[in-house]
């Protein structure tokens, strides 16, 4: 795949806009599989870490 530059009036080039890697669908869909692991793994050290994704995805969703 090619990135697409966009020249400038300054004759330096510039690179495109990236684009959005998930959609707001996507958050929430990770946001429930991560739910449903935290069940899982509630009482290993990580579910701490998972515990805070979770939270952490809520502001995005």
């Amino acid at each position: 795949m090619q990135s697409q530059t966009i020249e400038p009036t300054s004759g330096h080039p510039e690179p495109a806009r990236s684009r959005a890697v998930f959609s707001q669908e996507d958050f929430s869909l990770i946001r429930t599989a991560i739910a449903h692991y935290l069940r899982e793994v509630q009482d290993q050290p990580d579910s701490v870490k998972y515990a805070n994704l979770y939270h952490r995805l809520g502001r995005v969703a």
